[in-house]
């Protein structure tokens, strides 16, 4: 069977004046435009075709891909606006994607760039794009392993960093103090998973060398710093200390924070303390003594 808003792998039935029939199973024969192929396939032969609907609402088939598939994210332009029902998104193939009016966040132009997810409709059938994105980002715990290889899609910011559409299905964050430089809205990265946090949400990071235990190197040599410039090596964050605060002393996150401490104790560089952590003071250095008669 066809599915809409996919590509598929479609049997060939005949050929007539307007193109090729492909078999589309339940949704019976689909036609797939004489433009598309150069020639003839033999009857039965799969072509790969993605189904949609044309502007008379026939499901009709094409060899060409659009920027994104039923299922996904994609960053995509306003090319037109209807004040009655919606505007309509650049998406890659002939016909133009629907944003309806009730899946838009904000009011929009000719011209604008913004974040969709791209939905088959329930009521209609249809094709269309909404930018409500959270109800498309799955709260589930993924199973996902520290410093597995995500696709990324950034489609926010917030005070803490960028959020994330991960591999279309999940909201992940990169955080502000794991990053060189700034991220613009709608761009695609790879990165990498730091944690999934219990509530669905997952920490990423665009350096592998940044997940894991491979990342506290460059933590404890920030916090070291810090504790060298602070009145009397010491500084008033421990384990118990709130997220926030550790990330606005060092960009890291609480977890990161506490291996890197951990380091620093076991390696004795650092005391911690109930109320916080602080230096440990260097020996003195012992004064050489009296050089004996002769031993010079």
């Amino acid at each position: 069977m066809a599915h809409i808003g996919k590509r598929n792998q479609l049997p060939f039935v005949r050929e007539a004046t307007p193109g090729f029939y492909l078999d589309g199973g339940s949704h019976g024969e689909i036609l797939l435009p004489g433009r598309y192929l150069t020639s003839r396939p033999t009857v039965g032969s799969l072509v790969d075709v993605f189904v949609y609907r044309d502007s008379e609402d026939r499901l009709v088939a094409t060899t060409e891909a659009p920027y994104a598939a039923v299922g996904e994210f994609a960053f995509l332009r306003v090319v037109s606006v209807n004040p009655r029902i919606g505007v309509f998104l650049d998406w890659g193939l002939e016909k133009d994607l629907l944003l309806p009016i009730r899946e838009q966040s904000g009011p929009l132009q000719e011209g604008d760039w913004l974040v969709v997810h791209v939905a088959l409709d329930q009521r209609t059938d249809r094709i269309i794009a909404s930018a409500r994105l959270n109800r498309y980002l799955n709260l589930t715990p993924p199973v996902y392993a520290e410093g597995q290889a995500v696709k990324i899609l950034v489609i926010g910011e917030s005070p803490l960093g960028y959020n994330a559409a991960v591999n279309h299905t999940h909201r992940g964050l990169l955080y502000h103090g794991d990053l060189p430089g700034p991220l613009t809205i709608g761009q695609p990265l790879d990165g990498y998973v730091r944690t999934v946090r219990p509530d669905g949400k997952i920490d990423l990071a665009l350096d592998r060398g940044r997940v894991g235990y491979q990342r506290i190197g460059p933590v404890t040599d920030k916090i070291l710093a810090t504790l060298r410039a602070a009145p009397g090596g010491r500084l008033p964050l421990h384990d118990n200390s709130p997220p926030e605060e550790i990330r606005a002393t060092f960009g890291v996150s609480k977890k990161a924070f506490k291996q890197a401490i951990g380091v620093l104790f076991k390696s004795g560089q650092i005391l911690i303390e109930k109320t916080g952590i602080r230096l440990v003071a260097p020996e003195p250095a012992k004064k050489a003594g009296p050089v004996a008669p002769g031993r010079r």
